[in-house]
């Protein structure tokens, strides 16, 4: 067991979660199952519940739904379904017309965005030719768009791990970011997608391991108990019904090697390879950066790494939660308060 001392968790924190936390995903809904059983219903069916005087609802919470990897991406497409298919609120849907993932916190200056209703059974959805970061300010700012405050903003469900330093590069992180520096309690989402291993129905699968914790931060918001310092980044782990638990966890120094690869004329059509190469003549070289979302990674400390860090948490099986804080001199009352939370969630009967 990681001593308090070593990770730098508050006094108390360890003890309080190894044995909370090491509850397996599923056991937790289960606990809850009369609360969260329209939940279930939607993860297994294609159909909704939700009409178009449903949608409007003023009586139901408002959820907006962001994500990186842009509108018609799975992550998204089942968590959305899921929400609208439990009935509970009305789903609101602003997310980048194409991939964002690796976008980091930028937003667009000097250039007019579009933004186009995109059709989403049960949810009133928009695409935006931005950022994740410009979807979520434009969807919360109210210049274009009527509807009411969220009381939480997912931004997820994301193709490959945002553990560590992908945090700085990760879109899906970001729009959970900004949607906190706006005042608005945000999760992200992402599931740790391996080429090999993974295939469409993990998305699925992601999906009915979160529902629980989006439901009980939804409660809670509306209690006036939810963390208010920090937004919760979840890392789904690359089985994801085979989960070991949910685990809080730390921001670790983890980051893949960026895979650079030079770029020859050769690789483009035939006039705009004889226009690269003219520009090649002149010295001009070219690059490329892959964005393979299960790319390798890397640490110098990998096999003394410490347990309660996202990455390792998240290799060894488990549902990495980590509270991350646009304050980082008051980390330490941060976590106190989330883990508080996390804590009173599952072992809520």
């Amino acid at each position: 067991m990681t001593t308090t001392k070593k990770n730098m968790l508050p006094s108390g924190l360890v003890n309080n979660l190894q044995e909370v936390l090491s509850r397996k995903g599923g056991n937790f809904k289960n606990d809850k199952r009369d609360e969260h059983k329209k939940f279930e219903a939607a993860g297994d069916s294609t159909e909704t519940s939700t009409s178009a005087s449903d949608e409007n609802d003023s009586s139901k919470p408002v959820v907006l739904v962001t994500n990186g990897e842009g509108i018609d991406s799975l992550g998204l497409a089942y968590l959305v379904q899921a929400l609208v298919g439990s009935g509970l609120y009305n789903v609101h849907v602003c997310a980048p017309q194409s991939d964002k993932s690796v976008s980091g916190h930028s937003v667009t200056v000097r250039e007019t965005i579009t933004v186009t209703p995109s059709e989403i059974e049960g949810a009133t959805a928009y695409e935006v030719s931005g950022t994740t970061v410009d979807c979520v300010s434009l969807a919360l700012s109210g210049a274009l768009f009527s509807w009411s405050k969220p009381l939480l903003v997912i931004s997820g469900i994301n193709r490959g791990s945002s553990c560590g330093h992908h945090m700085f590069y990760s879109g899906v992180v970001a729009g959970a970011r900004e949607a906190l520096i706006c005042g608005v309690p945000s999760l992200s989402i992402s599931l740790n997608w391996k080429k090999e291993e993974s295939q469409d129905s993990d998305f699925k699968n992601a999906v009915t391991v979160t529902l629980p914790l989006v439901a009980a931060a939804i409660r809670d918001i509306e209690k006036g108990v939810f963390p208010k310092s920090c937004f919760l980044n979840i890392e789904i782990p690359t089985s994801p019904s085979t989960n070991k638990g949910f685990k809080l966890t730390m921001q670790s120094m983890w980051r893949s090697a960026p895979n650079w690869l030079a770029v020859s004329a050769n690789r483009h059509p035939s006039s705009a390879a004889h226009f690269m190469s003219n520009q090649q003549s002149l010295g001009l070289q070219l690059a490329q950066l892959s964005r393979d979302a299960s790319a390798a990674f890397i640490n110098k400390e990998e096999e003394n790494a410490d347990e309660d860090l996202d990455f390792k948490a998240l290799d060894n099986g488990f549902v990495a939660v980590t509270p991350i804080s646009l304050c980082p001199q008051i980390e330490s009352d941060i976590l106190t308060a989330a883990s508080d939370w996390i804590s009173g969630v599952f072992m809520a009967d």
